[in-house]
């Protein structure tokens, strides 16, 4: 292939003025001298041939199915790249764009839908459209961070609520009066399980907005992949429900389920929708492909639930602190960024690699190595995972994690909340 040689020389760049040049200075002298010991925190080893890569959001290990890849790759040798336009000029009903939100709609069970370019657009712009300036916004601690994005951008008022706490977020709402709860179905940091049933009673009995990101869940949960929201029969309860295709749908997407009423007007008052550019009629073909896969192939769900099972009841049969969550996403939550970075390195030295989540992916002190399990997952690697993690137990200082402390504190509490 024929290389293109740059046209012009490379220039040494101006300097920052001291507003920016203080914060790029500050990030290197103390997150990476001080925090992280010198070394950045996301740089870990280099994986060899043989590593079991568990980092990804393909859950149902369907990046690279055939069907797919096939349909991408006739839609771009059928049509190109499309037009490079906003959605919201898109208006024939028979447009992939527009079929592809009736679709995932009727997947969910919501009258209409809109796809946006991401998941954050999709968080972002749904924020803006419902929370006015200083509405106040019930957000979980461990919500997705475009959440919080939208909520600052909206200018409303956010209102953190400890994880999964029933009796904190009614506290809240009580105090600051209705507004808009929004959580995560299944939380992307330690696979936990939002209660929705109890949340959705919190919501009626306040006159709040109740707003559901499905993202850990769409294609993942119910017995089509149709998410949470959908199996437990809750769609007549919640107001929105959002998901990033990038995980289970392995697409570059995201999308709202809601009304159509909502869906005209979000066009016109979301600015992520107005001010990016369509997805492109490849991203469609392939985002349908996925979805005829998820639908169809039961089989998937069903491996991954079973390797979760698995793993899950091993780890915690060898003391490993992962109660907080029971879904798909494992976390070793150290707590201390350097002792975080330990367990990486003790994993990634028994050829398993996970993703490390720090500030701002966590709250600060709560960073951790995230192990994505999937249904590509062969009966080998869950054996090799479970060896390693027995094998690297006692190197990896389990008593010194955050969530080992909290989880002594909590068995400390029980007895005298059993003798009150």
């Amino acid at each position: 292939m024929e290389q293109i040689s740059a046209v012009h020389r490379i220039a040494k760049a101006p300097a920052l003025p001291d507003f920016v040049h203080r914060r790029v200075e500050r990030f290197h002298d103390e997150r990476v001298a001080l925090d992280w010991g010198g070394r950045h925190i996301l740089r870990g080893s280099r994986p060899q041939a043989d590593a079991l890569m568990l980092q990804s959001n393909d859950y149902l290990a369907i990046a690279g199915h055939p069907a797919i890849v096939e349909a991408q790759r006739e839609s771009l040798g059928r049509g190109g790249l499309g037009m490079m336009m906003s959605a919201l000029f898109q208006q024939d009903a028979d447009a992939p764009l527009r079929q592809a939100e009736h679709e995932l709609a009727r997947a969910v069970g919501s009258e209409d839908g809109i796809l946006a370019q991401s998941g954050f657009a999709a968080n972002v712009g749904l924020i803006q459209s419902i929370a006015a300036e200083r509405v106040p916004v019930y957000v979980d601690m461990l919500a997705h961070a475009s959440l919080w994005e939208g909520i600052r951008s909206a200018g409303a008022t956010a209102v953190s609520v400890l994880h999964n706490d029933l009796a904190h977020l009614e506290r809240q709402i009580l105090r600051h009066g209705p507004g808009v709860i929004v959580v995560d179905s299944v939380y992307s940091t330690n696979g936990s399980l939002a209660p929705l049933e109890r949340i959705a009673d919190l919501s009626e009995a306040n006159g709040c907005v109740f707003v559901v990101d499905e993202s850990h869940s769409l294609g993942t949960h119910g017995e089509h992949g149709e998410g949470l929201v959908a199996s437990l029969g809750l769609n007549d309860r919640v107001h929105f429900i959002t998901a990033s295709l990038a995980k289970a749908y392995c697409t570059r997407a995201g999308f709202i389920a809601c009304t159509t009423r909502f869906k005209d007007y979000f066009g016109c008052e979301a600015l992520p929708a107005i001010f990016s550019s369509s997805l492109l009629p490849h991203d469609m073909a392939g985002l349908m492909a996925s979805h005829r896969v998820i639908r169809t192939e039961t089989w998937r769900r069903e491996r991954l639930r079973e390797v979760t099972r698995h793993v899950r009841g091993e780890l915690a049969a060898m003391d490993y602190p992962i109660e907080d969550g029971t879904e798909q996403i494992v976390a070793f939550e150290a707590g201390a960024e350097l002792l975080t970075a330990h367990v990486r390195d003790v994993m990634e030295r028994h050829g398993i690699f996970g993703s490390v989540f720090s500030a701002p992916a966590t709250t600060v002190n709560r960073s951790l190595l995230r192990l994505t399990l999937n249904a590509g997952m062969r009966d080998e690697d869950v054996a090799r995972l479970i060896d390693a993690c027995r094998q690297a137990r006692d190197e990896m200082n389990l008593p010194a994690w955050s969530a080992s402390r909290r989880a002594r504190r909590h068995a400390d509490r029980q007895p005298a909340l059993s003798a009150a």
